[in-house]
């Protein structure tokens, strides 16, 4: 199995322990989902808005996996419901992924080999 590798970044917030732990637990099952993960990124970030004096904050993922990677985000005025958010849009991707290559995988491909058996004669 892979060694799990996640990086978790910052920008304009401070990342905390609680922080960490609470993106360590959410994305743990992304890996337990799939296996071919080469590492997820997770970038945090907090904007605040003159007008109304709220934080806005935005969490982005990005999974690194053979062939396209695999990118959502969420934004809200929570930083944890925006991890939340953002984690089960990147694990419906992972699973609607994993549908494609099942279908893809059972679809039978007609192959015609341009060739000509030779007769037999029983006996």
């Amino acid at each position: 199995m892979n060694e799990r590798v996640l990086i978790i970044s910052g920008v304009h917030i401070d990342l905390t322990e609680a922080i960490k732990d609470a993106v360590r637990k959410k994305t743990e099952k992304l890996f337990n989902h799939e296996e071919r993960i080469i590492r997820i990124r997770i970038e945090l970030e907090s904007t605040s808005h003159n007008k109304t004096n709220q934080n806005h904050f935005t969490a982005k993922g990005h999974i690194e996996i053979e062939g396209k990677p695999l990118v959502a985000s969420s934004t809200t005025n929570d930083l944890y419901i925006s991890i939340y958010r953002m984690v089960l849009k990147l694990d419906r991707k992972l699973r609607q992924r994993s549908r494609l290559q099942k279908v893809k995988r059972k679809s039978l491909h007609r192959v015609d080999i341009p060739s000509e058996f030779p007769k037999s004669e029983l006996m």
